[in-house]
């Protein structure tokens, strides 16, 4: 071919801008694609100043899954891994290992019983509704038993051989008598695996004790075991059927003995049975089978004796504790000591009686001088000298002058009682055809 001739020397002349032209055209490509990317947002150099530049919040995503950048698929490797701002916590945060502890519920509610309902009592009461008139509601009443030395019920004690202190100070005795009023009291029995062997003597002695039940007493029963095990087997009834069934339907069940739990329940239940009462004239008492090894009891032992203080119940209490361990450390009381300690303050404190039994067969003794405890008692009441309403705690000590020739006599009754606060209540009402000072008046409800 010839190269010289115009024609072919005008297509290498174009053919050669044509060339030119693409590679200016691939040049301005390759530096557009470089301005791109040097416009990386990632890639910009970090203000000074963190305010100055607006944090985007992040889209939440599984922390596993890998994040896709747009524009660039894969992380320049000289950056670092971006720490997580505040935005990107989890809502559901994690204790660190060893710091703290998991928070706990609410704590669990005071144990309640689970009452069943009580049938209309069998012969009512023996005092008349119409004939009444009214007493200073001031006073203070106490139910006091007198023994001798020999644990030996005395029952010819007259008024003006009685005395009443309270704090130290003599106190004047309104009323008295000696007459036999009616009994509510409660059962209160252990039904825990530790009285398996007993169970059977205890329904039967507990028997013996309603059996003399008489015109006008009422009984309830209570099982206790465990915290949330207190149940009212038969509420407070006269009807001696309807309790000597329900001791039958006694078993015992396993669980952690609450013994505090189920002393404060029962006693609390006979204080507040008929507590508006305008004519109530009983003698309230609490009898307590047990073993009297409190495991895990809501209450505390403060709080138990402070509500005793707060009402006249007498306790009574037959402990089986002969099975308790025996041995005391050098720190800590043995349980079967902790236990006796226990339930001798109960008795102690309410002007009640403890008994520990060696064997069963000394059950239906027991059973025998709790009903004669009951019934052979003096109602005394009086008008304190301290007037003040300041919730504080009164001591009560009650004496009784020896007769000439006779063996000592001991007076016996609560060792307390908790002072009033507020406003005085209202007066009470008193049957008229009961002569004062030679009868007891409606009870007091100012412990």
């Amino acid at each position: 071919m010839d190269n010289s001739n115009p024609v072919n020397l005008g297509l290498r002349t174009n053919a050669t801008k044509s060339q030119t032209i693409v590679l200016v055209i691939v040049l301005m490509s390759f530096f557009a694609v470089l301005v791109t990317a040097s416009q990386d947002p990632d890639s910009r150099p970090r203000r000074s100043t963190p305010s100055a530049v607006a944090t985007p919040t992040p889209t939440p995503v599984n922390i596993a899954m890998p994040v896709t950048r747009t524009g660039n698929s894969q992380p320049p490797s000289h950056r670092p891994t971006p720490t997580p701002t505040a935005t990107q916590t989890p809502a559901v945060k994690s204790t660190p290992a060893g710091q703290g502890a998991p928070v706990l519920g609410e704590p669990p509610p005071p144990p309640k019983f689970r009452p069943k309902p009580s049938p209309t009592p069998e012969g009512g009461e023996d005092i008349d509704p119409e004939s009444v008139v009214r007493v200073n509601t001031a006073l203070v009443t106490l139910n006091v038993r007198v023994i001798d030395r020999n644990n030996r019920p005395i029952d010819n004690v007259r008024q003006e051989e009685f005395r009443v202190f309270e704090d130290g100070e003599p106190q004047p005795i309104e009323f008295f008598t000696r007459e036999e009023v009616p009994i509510t009291y409660g059962l209160a029995v252990d039904t825990s695996g530790s009285l398996r062997s007993q169970l059977q003597s205890v329904i039967d002695a507990a028997k013996a004790i309603i059996t003399s039940n008489k015109r006008g007493d009422e009984t309830f029963l209570e099982s206790f075991i465990s915290s949330d095990k207190i149940e009212t087997i038969q509420d407070f009834t006269a009807d001696k059927g309807l309790l000597l069934d329900g001791l039958d339907n006694l078993y015992v069940e396993g669980g952690q003995t609450a013994v505090i739990d189920g002393v404060y329940l029962a006693a609390e239940h006979v204080a507040e049975y008929k507590k508006g009462d305008e004519n109530d004239r009983r003698r309230r008492a609490l009898i307590v089978i047990t073993d009297g090894e409190d495991r895990n009891s809501f209450y505390k032992q403060e709080a138990l004796f402070s509500r005793l203080r707060e009402e006249d119940v007498q306790i009574f209490v037959i402990g089986f504790v002969k099975e308790l361990d025996r041995d005391s450390g050098f720190i800590r009381k043995s349980p079967r000591e902790k236990a006796v300690s226990l339930l001798t303050k109960l008795a102690t404190e309410t002007g009640g009686r403890t008994f520990f039994p060696e064997s069963l067969s000394e059950l239906p003794q027991i059973s025998n001088e709790i009903v004669r405890d009951l019934r052979t008692q003096y109602v005394l009441a009086y008008n304190p000298t301290n007037k003040t309403r300041d919730g504080s705690y009164r001591a009560i000590k009650v004496t009784v002058s020896d007769a000439p020739s006779r063996d000592k006599r001991i007076a016996l009754a609560r060792s307390g009682r908790l002072a009033p606060k507020g406003e005085i209540p209202p007066s009470r009402l008193l049957p008229k055809n009961t002569p004062a000072k030679a009868s007891m008046p409606a009870r007091n409800r100012t412990p």
